[in-house]
């Protein structure tokens, strides 16, 4: 047997020179190849790949062997070093074009828990292989990156630094494979561009690469990553590292950061494929953003040019990005760059102007679901830092803007109740000596007074529902009055504040009243039904837990929580009608001492 294969190895010999392998042959060459792989003799198997001899055969039909070398190497039995040092010597012999298609389906579709070993097993491999393109590994280069990304993509990214640490997936050792296999294209575009010739039309498209798979790197894993500088374990942190590495890359193959970041890209980006404008584009920019300006990821390659104020408006595309998206990290993020943007700009000095974008107008609104609908405490409570954060930035003009919008859109009491405690506050600072703004202490405060002392939905007003906004409206309209010989020196608003105060309180009384009768009703029929439950119960034992489960269909509430809530309706109501009082008996004071029009 061995004597057969001596002969047919050197028949092999003979045809490679001759130019004469046949179909045949590359099929016994890859069967016996198989032989030796599964019986685990691999070492036998090496010893002929690597002897001078039989390089031309190698050259020839060694690639037919790669798809079960591989797999052998992933089950990581003995044999997997000597399988792999079988795939390095065939990578640095055979043809690189048909050794990168072989190695391109072999990654494509992989199974979930395959993905992470063969990304680490076959990327220095490829990378070897595509080094000896030479000129031509541009668009080669461009298939592994997507190819290998996009498997990537597929393994769910750690959220916690445990799950990091862990990493049950792979995904941070497949982030640190791919960063050690772009360290050559790069530094070939460094060399390139600091020649004296400069860049060839195949340097640009390597750069085009190149850039299409950092971008896709800040989308996916990054964006929907867990990075945190002030956590020392950053520094042992491979997600930590591969986004250093790729804010690092950008500068390096001349792309700047602020033109990746504020200015449209060139025509001739559109033309290759990274569409400026997609959602996945701006995704990526989104990451760039707050990893430059929140984690401070290469943020010395930032000119320091650019004005506190033009980096928030234009962040605040971003910031309405992620603050649109429902996952905990996107909100995160968008609120953390939200309010580092902020920080930067100086108090009071925000212009109206920037209220007509789109962005100032929608990121608001996505804050206010997060503070009235997002269920996690933390994200709220950051929400409502970085919204009083913004109003306190805003120029008088533009508060009073931004007060009206939200009053008219917010559409949610406790929302709008905290806007009126603001409006109170400006109006307030604006009595000071060396505070006084025209937008609330003199008539342009009206509208803003009319907008809140006022019931849109009239008698029908729910003042349980809405007791937020009308306890913030009553106790504004107490210091306005306890405060109207401030208002008389300074402006001549005092007769029309006065009738907004009785159409106000005129309406309210309606509302209190319906409202009192409403709720009042509601306990009255619940005792009465309790009296009668008590009868039943008496009389029939088991009744009573029918008639409750009839009448609790419509509710998800116990008959005793509903009760404690009627109860404290009733609370509300008396605390209001007090505030009403108090601010009669302040009117009335005013008109008889004359301090009052």
């Amino acid at each position: 047997m061995a004597d057969q294969l001596q002969d047919v190895i050197q028949r092999w010999r003979k045809a490679v020179v001759e130019d004469g392998l046949r179909p045949e042959d590359h099929e016994l060459f890859q069967n016996a190849g198989l032989v030796y792989i599964n019986q685990g003799d691999t070492t036998q198997l090496l010893d002929f790949i690597q002897d001078e001899k039989n390089q031309g055969i190698v050259e020839s039909m060694g690639c037919g062997l790669l798809a079960s070398l591989v797999a052998e190497a992933l089950k990581k039995k003995k044999s997997s070093s000597t399988c792999q040092a079988i795939i390095t010597h065939l990578a640095e012999t055979c043809s690189p074009m048909e050794l990168m298609l072989i190695f391109l389906g072999q990654v494509d579709d992989l199974h979930p828990d395959l993905i992470a070993d063969t990304i680490v097993l076959m990327a220095p491999h490829l990378q070897t292989v595509l080094l000896r393109l030479g000129e031509e590994k541009a668009p080669w280069v461009g298939l592994a990156l997507a190819a290998l990304q996009k498997q990537v993509s597929r393994l769910p990214v750690p959220y916690t630094k445990e799950q990091e640490v862990e990493d049950a997936y792979g995904l941070c050792r497949c982030c640190s494979a791919l960063a050690r296999f772009m360290e050559p294209f790069v530094e070939e575009v460094k060399r390139r561009d600091n020649s004296e010739d400069g860049g060839t039309a195949s340097d640009n498209q390597l750069k085009t690469e190149l850039l299409k798979f950092c971008m896709g790197s800040l989308r996916e894993p990054l964006l929907q990553a867990q990075l945190d500088q002030a956590i020392d374990i950053h520094k042992q942190s491979p997600l930590w590292h591969f986004a250093t590495d790729i804010l690092a890359t950008l500068p390096a193959i001349q792309e700047p950061l602020p033109g990746l970041l504020f200015y449209k890209a060139l025509k001739k980006r559109e033309e290759s494929g990274l569409l400026t404008d997609s959602t996945e584009a701006q995704e990526s920019r989104a990451c760039l953003a707050y990893m430059l300006f929140v984690q401070f990821i290469a943020i010395e390659s930032f000119p320091a040019v650019f004005s506190p104020v033009f980096v928030l408006q234009c962040n605040m595309e971003y910031i309405d990005l992620l603050l649109s998206r429902k996952k905990e990290s996107f909100l995160l993020k968008g609120l953390e760059l939200y309010t580092k943007s902020l920080e930067r700009v100086e108090d009071n000095s925000l212009p109206v102007e920037l209220l007509d974008l789109k962005s100032f107008y929608s990121v608001p609104q996505h804050l206010v679901q997060i503070l009235t609908v997002c269920p996690i405490l933390h994200l709220r409570e950051r929400g409502f830092k970085v919204l009083q954060l913004f109003i306190d930035k805003l120029g008088p003009e533009a508060k009073h803007k931004f007060f009206r919008c939200m009053i008219k859109t917010s559409c949610h009491a406790g929302v709008e109740g905290y806007i009126i405690k603001n409006i109170k506050n400006q109006i307030e600072l604006s009595l000071k000596p060396g505070h006084e703004n025209e937008w609330f202490m003199g008539i342009q405060v009206l509208p803003l007074l009319r907008l809140v002392l006022c019931f849109p939905r009239g008698p029908e007003t729910d003042l349980l529902n809405s007791m937020d906004r009308v306890m913030e409206s009553l106790n504004l309209l107490r210091y306005l009055l306890m405060r109207d010989m401030d208002w008389q020196q300074t402006s001549s608003i005092w007769p029309e504040l006065f009738k907004i105060k009785e159409d106000y309180l005129k309406m309210l009384r309606v509302c209190l009243a319906l409202s009192r009768a409403y709720y009042a009703g509601q306990v009255k029929n619940m005792r009465e039904d309790k009296k009668i439950q008590a009868q039943e119960a008496r009389e029939a034992r088991g009744a009573l837990v029918q008639t409750m489960t009839v009448k609790n269909k419509v509710s998800d509430m116990t008959p005793e929580m509903h009760y404690q809530v009627l109860q404290c309706a009733l609370v509300t109501f008396d605390l209001m009608e007090s505030l009403v009082i108090r601010i009669e008996e302040i009117s009335e004071e005013k008109v008889k001492t004359g301090t009052a029009v």
